[in-house]
């Protein structure tokens, strides 16, 4: 039998901690091996019980959970997983920095909470559709309208690898569109466009879903007025 996935909750709010301890502790494939409620406990914690994935929260006292992300990171030993409320932009763009493996909503259900420890545990990079859509504005907005002039008149020769399905897969994901929606787009199944990204991430050399969306930002997949008014199914 394969050994659950071992999670340190870290958040400097007992009931928040006490409500994702009683939502993973039902799943059998799931253990709550800790909490912590700053970050300097969090890093201390880490390195002590070396848990799988680390859920951790950013406004905390003594240490805030970017600092402790980086720490934690830095270690190698355990997968963090920020969550966030969106109150900061900045916070979201300093996890990326940080290393932070994903990023999850305060309020998300319990399924998604789930899902989110399931897929980084599993080495696949989480990204709520929201923050994917903040990266890319952030992206826009940092690059001046002259450098954004005419990128779709150039092929980018990255993408020459890929089918005209997954150039599609890759635009829309870009755009900050979760598998589902991509799914209900292309009128296929999720576990195809999970297959299709599975073959962009390998030919394009990709980590996760974060660089997905600065190579079609970057390749011209996406203009900046694609991340405002985002595509649905």
């Amino acid at each position: 039998m394969t050994a659950p996935t071992r999670v340190l909750l870290v958040d400097d709010h007992r009931l928040v901690r006490s409500g994702f301890s009683l939502i993973l502790s039902v799943e059998e494939d799931l253990e709550v091996v800790g909490e912590a409620s700053d970050g300097d406990e969090a890093v201390r914690l880490t390195r002590e019980l070396r848990p799988d994935v680390v859920l951790m929260d950013v406004q905390m006292p003594v240490m805030d959970g970017i600092e402790a992300t980086r720490r934690i990171v830095a270690d190698g030993a355990s997968k963090v997983v920020i969550l966030t409320t969106f109150d900061r932009d900045d916070y979201v763009f300093a996890g990326l920095g940080a290393g932070a493996s994903g990023f999850l909503l305060k309020n998300s259900d319990a399924e998604h909470l789930v899902e989110a420890v399931r897929a980084v545990a599993g080495g696949h990079a989480l990204l709520a559709p929201e923050v994917t859509r903040r990266v890319i504005e952030q992206m826009a907005g940092s690059t001046g309208p002259a450098e954004n002039t005419g990128r779709r008149g150039s092929r980018d020769e990255r993408l020459d690898d890929l089918t005209p399905r997954e150039l599609e897969v890759l635009g829309l994901v870009g755009r900050g569109l979760s598998n589902a929606e991509v799914a209900s787009r292309l009128f296929v199944g999720e576990a195809t466009v999970k297959t299709h990204l599975s073959n962009v991430f390998a030919k394009l050399h990709l980590r996760d879903r974060v660089q997905a969306v600065v190579l079609a930002y970057e390749a011209g997949l996406i203009l900046p007025g694609d991340a405002a008014d985002p595509p649905r199914g």
